[in-house]
C-alpha cells in the first residue's frame, strides 16, 4: 500500500468547497470522473457508516463500504474504507478485502486569503495507482468548477 497525494487550488471559499464535495447533488457530478452514477448512501458525521456506490457496466450495484473516522467541519474529513459492496451485499471480512481494509482517504481544507487550497491522500494498492492518478485530476477539475460557480 501507498499514499497518494493531490492537490488543487479553488477560487472560493473552503465552507463553500466543502460544501460542493460533500453535498449530494455535487458530489454526483464531481465524482463521475470514478465512475458514472457514483452516489454516497450514508452521512459524514464522525463515526457514521457511508457507503460509496455506483453501478458497474453491467447495471449491478457496487462500491466501499466506509466510515468517517474524523470529521473537522470546513478543515478536514477523514473517511476510512472497511469493505466492499457487491450487488446489495457488503463485505468487509473476506479475504478479498483484507489487504486493504483500514485504509483512509482524507481531505484537508486550507484558507489561502479567500481562496482554497484542496489536500487529497488517498492509500492505494499498487494495481489502482494508475487508475486514480488518471482519475483523481479530473475528479478535482470538476470540483473546482462547480465550487467557484
Amino acid at each position: 500500500m501507498q499514499k497518494l497525494k493531490f492537490s488543487i487550488e479553488i477560487n472560493a471559499p473552503k465552507e463553500k468547497v466543502w460544501d460542493s464535495m460533500l453535498e449530494d447533488k455535487t458530489y454526483r457530478i464531481w465524482t463521475e470522473a470514478f465512475s458514472s452514477g457514483s452516489h454516497y448512501v450514508g452521512a459524514w458525521d464522525k463515526g457514521s457508516k457511508i457507503l460509496f456506490l455506483g453501478p458497474n457496466e453491467k447495471g449491478i450495484m457496487g462500491g466501499m463500504v466506509s466510515r468517517i473516522k474524523e470529521n473537522r467541519k470546513h478543515e478536514y474529513i477523514s473517511i476510512e474504507h472497511l469493505g466492499i459492496v457487491h450487488d446489495g451485499v457488503e463485505d468487509t471480512t473476506s479475504d478479498a478485502v483484507k489487504p486493504w481494509a483500514g485504509s483512509l482517504e482524507n481531505y484537508t481544507f486550507k484558507n489561502l486569503n479567500g481562496k482554497t487550497e484542496l489536500l487529497v491522500d488517498i492509500d492505494i494498492n499498487d494495481e489502482y495507482k494508475d487508475m486514480f492518478n488518471d482519475m483523481w485530476p479530473k475528479a478535482l477539475q470538476k470540483l473546482k468548477e462547480l465550487s467557484e460557480k
